[in-house]
């Protein structure tokens, strides 16, 4: 119960309001940026190959309409290449910066990668921890182990995601937790498409964050800096296999490589070190959506489509179609573990549709107590598509109010829609106490990743919005408790191309004529 009054304490302290944002430093202090690489220094580094698998982007949707690939280190550095490496790099003038595959608030990428692999030619002839530097497309092998991995086989992959808070505290100050869990969702829904692919399956496992910590050596506090610790967020079983049913997680022993240092210099935010130990636990999994996503249109390449992925700076304020729209959310069926997520959509200009305020029931299970804790105000005309999931509550001119409430920024009101992803909370917390918290952020960043998947498919442009109006949105919508809590917005339109800035290959930098990026 103590956990639960942190996270709630901490839920209510980091809201944004109109007349107070969340407590930040409030500007950018340059001299202290965090490196966006982490490497360990004295860890053998495996090089990993540059695959040319490209599979539609539409048959990963499609049963078994792929083969299964082998378990290899090909396949391996195919899966990491295109969930967690680069994309690009931009450039302009004297400053260049990489764009990785996984969104991330401010492009800051607090989100760590770490492998457990069985024995691979080219890697070990044992079972293996490693971390993924992506900037060089590596596999750092942290630890050897002196026996196999009970339960795990050799077919398959143990991944764990971690965060290291700080790169995100640099910026965004108390609030920046919430932003580590939402690219730990992106990043876990990278790996789950990259994983199919390949033909295999990827599948988030109930496993304690304390015990992954141990696997990983993050709990070795000497081997990183006291303000740049990582913790542990997820474990994922990914393999053309089933997941084991006998699986033990292995003991890694104190380990001598030390974890670069990210910044000269710190600022303290104490709150954000009891927040995370307040959410640390196992993963509760929610019953599962039963929604099946309608087949997807015909698409370029998946790995086109990762790597093309964006974030719109800003959008020029024209429309897309209904069957456009209507593709997008369907999209997010595919998201069976996602079922504690709702959208509350601000309508702006999509064609056959009216402009107004929508609500998307993605879970039909809950669309009483929604009817309960939303305003009786609404109209709730229920629209003909989504099987009937689709609630028009009032037509009208929303957009000031969107722009209003993602912290006055107009790319919510120049897209063709913007939403804000409706929680279960309090119900959530009570049934998978605090690491509930965490992990309904995850929910959302997945669909968030989902979303800008599927609207480069389609020629548009996506953005997520960590920065809006926590109770002015509720207050829209008249919920008056937490029953409903609003934890990630979104942005879907077509965007404007910086023409100022230059565009690079994902690993321009390995080629001595770009060394300096």
């Amino acid at each position: 119960m103590k956990n639960l009054s942190t996270v709630l304490d901490y839920h209510n302290r980091t809201k944004h309001h109109s007349h107070r944002y969340a407590a930040s430093l409030g500007y950018m202090d340059w001299e202290t940026q965090p490196n966006p690489f982490r490497s360990y220094h004295g860890t053998p580094s495996i090089p990993l190959v540059f695959s040319h698998i490209d599979p539609p982007y539409h048959l990963l949707f499609s049963p078994d309409a792929l083969p299964k690939a082998p378990t290899c280190l090909e396949s391996l550095s195919h899966l990491l290449r295109y969930s967690l490496g680069l994309a690009a790099w931009k450039q302009q003038g004297a400053s260049s910066w990489a764009l990785r595959c996984n969104a991330s608030s401010g492009n800051l990428h607090p989100t760590e990668c770490y492998v457990i692999a069985p024995p691979t030619p080219g890697l070990s002839e044992s079972y293996t921890l490693t971390h993924y530097a992506p900037k060089t497309h590596t596999l750092e092998v942290l630890h050897t182990f002196d026996a196999p991995v009970e339960g795990m086989g050799e077919n398959g992959y143990l991944v764990i995601i971690s965060s290291v808070i700080w790169r995100e505290a640099w910026k965004y100050g108390e609030r920046c937790w919430r932003y580590c869990q939402l690219d730990a969702g992106h990043a876990q829904e990278c790996l789950r498409l990259s994983a199919k692919s390949l033909g295999w399956n990827s599948t988030l496992m109930s496993a304690d964050t304390s015990q992954l910590a141990k696997v990983c050596g993050l709990d070795q506090l000497d081997r990183f800096h006291a303000d740049e610790l990582e913790s542990a967020d997820m474990l994922l079983w990914i393999s053309p296999q089933e997941v084991p049913t006998a699986l033990a997680l292995p003991t890694t022993p104190q380990l001598s490589s030390k974890a670069n240092v990210l910044s000269p210099s710190h600022h303290p935010w104490p709150i954000l070190a009891v927040i995370d130990e307040a959410t640390q636990g196992s993963y509760t999994p929610s019953k599962p959506l039963t929604t099946q996503r309608l087949t997807p249109q015909p698409s370029r390449g998946s790995a086109e489509i990762f790597l093309k992925r964006r974030s719109a700076q800003a959008m020029d304020g024209s429309s897309i179609t209904k069957d456009q729209f209507v593709q997008l959310l369907d999209a997010c069926d595919d998201l069976h573990d996602t079922p504690d997520v709702h959208f509350v959509l601000f309508v702006h200009r999509v064609i056959g549709m009216e402009s107004g305020l929508y609500l998307f029931v993605r879970n039909s299970d809950e669309l009483s107590s929604l009817r309960e804790s939303v305003s009786s105000d609404y109209d709730w005309k229920v629209q003909d598509v989504l099987d009937n999931r689709l609630f028009l509550l009032r037509a009208g001119d929303y957009r000031g109010a969107a722009k209003m409430i993602s912290c006055n920024q107009d790319i919510a009101k120049e897209s063709a829609f913007s939403m804000g992803m409706l929680c279960r909370f309090a119900s959530t917390l009570e049934e998978q106490g605090s690491y509930g918290y965490k992990h309904l952020y995850h929910e959302c960043g997945a669909l968030g990743q989902m979303l800008y998947c599927e609207a480069t498919t389609m020629g548009l442009s996506a953005t997520g919005i960590g920065c809006f109006l926590d109770d002015e949105m509720h207050q829209l919508l008249g919920i008056t408790n937490e029953r409903y809590q609003s934890l990630y917005h979104f942005t879907i339109g077509r965007g404007i191309v910086d023409v100022r800035l230059a565009t690079l290959e994902p690993y321009a930098h390995l080629n001595p004529l770009f060394e300096h990026l």
